[in-house]
Formats: C-alpha cells, sequence, structure tokens
C-alpha cells in the first residue's frame, strides 16, 4: 500500500494538491521572464519589417541579442538554473537570430531577387537552428578540455544575426542600397549562414566581466557610459564598427586557439611520458637487481 493509500482520504488529497502548487522561488522565473521578453523583441521586430519600419526592426533584434547575454548570467549569479530555461533559452534563441533577421534581409533586400533570396535566406535560418543544435549537444561533452571552455566552434547565434544585418546598418547610414547590393548582400548573407555552422573557433566571452579588478571598476564605468552614449547617439554607425571589430577577431581566435591547441597537445604527451618512466622505472630496477645477484 503506497504512502498517499495510508492516509486519510482528506489529507492525502491535501498533500498532493500541495505537492502540485509546491511555490517556486522567484530567482528561477526571473531568467525565463528576460528570456520570453528577448522573444517578444524578436517576433515584434518581424512585424516591424512588414510595415516597412526596419530601423524599428533592426533596434529590436539588437534589443534581443542584449537580453540573451544577460538572461543566462542572471541565471547563474540567482543560480536559477534549469532544464526548462535552457530549452525555451534555445527556441527563442531560433526565432531571434534565425528567424527574424532571414525575414529582415528578405524584406529590405534579397526579395528583389524572388526564389534565390528566399532559398538564402532560409539557408540563414536553418543553419541558425543547426548551429543551437550543435552547442546543446556540445555542452554535454563531459571530455571537453577546461581551455575550450573560451571558445565556441563557430559563430555563435546572436553574434551571427548581428553579423548578417551589417547590410542593413551601411544601408541606414546611406552607404548601400538593399536593391541595388541585392546580390552581394546574397553571397553576404550565405557566409554568415556558413561561419554559424563552420568548425571556426571563435572567442566565447563567457568568462569575461564575472570578476573586475578594484582599479578598473571606474574606468570600467566610464567606458561603458560612453558606449551606450555613442551606440544611442551614433547606432548604425556603432553597430557596424562592432561588426567589422567581430569579423576582425575571426582570425584572432582562430590564432588564439590553434595555439593553446598545441600547448595542451605538447603537455598530454609531456604527461604521458611521464607516466611511461614511472611505469618502466620499476622494471629496470628489478633487471638490475637481477643482474647484480
Amino acid at each position: 500500500m503506497s504512502k498517499f493509500e495510508q492516509m486519510e482520504p482528506g489529507r492525502a488529497a491535501r498533500e498532493q494538491k500541495y505537492r502540485r502548487f509546491k511555490p517556486i522561488p522567484v530567482r528561477l522565473l526571473a531568467p525565463n521572464f528576460i528570456t520570453l521578453l528577448a522573444l517578444c523583441s524578436g517576433v515584434t521586430a518581424i512585424r516591424m519589417a512588414t510595415e516597412s519600419r526596419y530601423e524599428l526592426a533592426v533596434a529590436a533584434i539588437i534589443f534581443a541579442i542584449v537580453l540573451d547575454a544577460l538572461d543566462g548570467r542572471v541565471a547563474r549569479l540567482l543560480k536559477g538554473t534549469s532544464k526548462f530555461g535552457a530549452e525555451l533559452d534555445s527556441l527563442a534563441d531560433f526565432v531571434n537570430f534565425g528567424v527574424a533577421p532571414a525575414m529582415l534581409i528578405y524584406l529590405w533586400s534579397l526579395q528583389s531577387l524572388k526564389s534565390i533570396g528566399w532559398i538564402v535566406c532560409l539557408v540563414l535560418a536553418i543553419c541558425c537552428a543547426a548551429r543551437l543544435a550543435r552547442f546543446n549537444v556540445a555542452l554535454d561533452d563531459p571530455d571537453k578540455p577546461a581551455w575550450q571552455a573560451g571558445f565556441f566552434k563557430g559563430v555563435p547565434a546572436p553574434a551571427g544575426a548581428g553579423l548578417a544585418l551589417l547590410p542593413m546598418y551601411l544601408g541606414f547610414l546611406g552607404l548601400v542600397d538593399g536593391q541595388t547590393f541585392a546580390p552581394a548582400i546574397l553571397l553576404y548573407t550565405g557566409v554568415v549562414g556558413f561561419l554559424m555552422i563552420s568548425s571556426i573557433p571563435t572567442f566565447s566571452g563567457k568568462g569575461s566581466g564575472e570578476r573586475i579588478r578594484r582599479d578598473l571598476v571606474l574606468p570600467m564605468m566610464l567606458i561603458t557610459v560612453l558606449f551606450v552614449s555613442l551606440l544611442v547617439s551614433f547606432p548604425w554607425a556603432m553597430l557596424t564598427g562592432l561588426a567589422v571589430l567581430y569579423i576582425g577577431s575571426l582570425p584572432v581566435g582562430y590564432w588564439r586557439h590553434q595555439k593553446l591547441a598545441a600547448q595542451h597537445e605538447l603537455e598530454q604527451i609531456e604527461e604521458h611520458d611521464d607516466k611511461r618512466d614511472e611505469e618502466s622505472e620499476p622494471k629496470h630496477l628489478a633487471r638490475k637487481k637481477t643482474k647484480s645477484e
């Protein structure tokens, strides 16, 4: 007889009701609220694009990128990480950084190329989905070396969305016309999709920003205020500069990854040689003792 069957009927019902409606700490919900807000921002970007309000649409995706950077940090800060939150974040990222940018680029430029333009936008969304799926699988890899925590494999989805929108930043600055440069934008969009599913190592930046030296607190605050002020005053120029800087960081990240990989391999070889020497030393001493006898 189960525990609930041994109880009085009324008491068993109350116990089951309490278990079903057990209060959940707010710290577990706060990161999910941020994720849902980011999802609303991404879906709103699609609506703004259909109304030809492209600047607001791009701003909504940038806002979603900022929220995506916050929800994980808030979850770790509040110790509110959960499997549900991770799945919700992945689904929201696909909409915000796969579907929404593809729709914006198509409506702003690539619809002039008709079917081929739509196919490339589909490729961008599919690459984003594949990149997120690979990222989720890599989280469960227990054999991943510690030094690889500072790198992603391929361009992450938020950065990929920011890069894909670079032609639109240039368009808002009056440097690029979406219809005239549609073939070049088509090729560029395909390259961004490839970067997301590629194995090119890129800086993750996950460990940065968690601890700051005391003497750097005030300079960091001033730099942050200056950066936000410039971003609000000159959004498209700043976003263009950030996208160009990120593209420039790709070869640097690859070089750094290769250097650390070679160093790790050398350490593994040295460790293996040390173990082999330790294992062979007793046998050598035993043979030497036998000869002396």
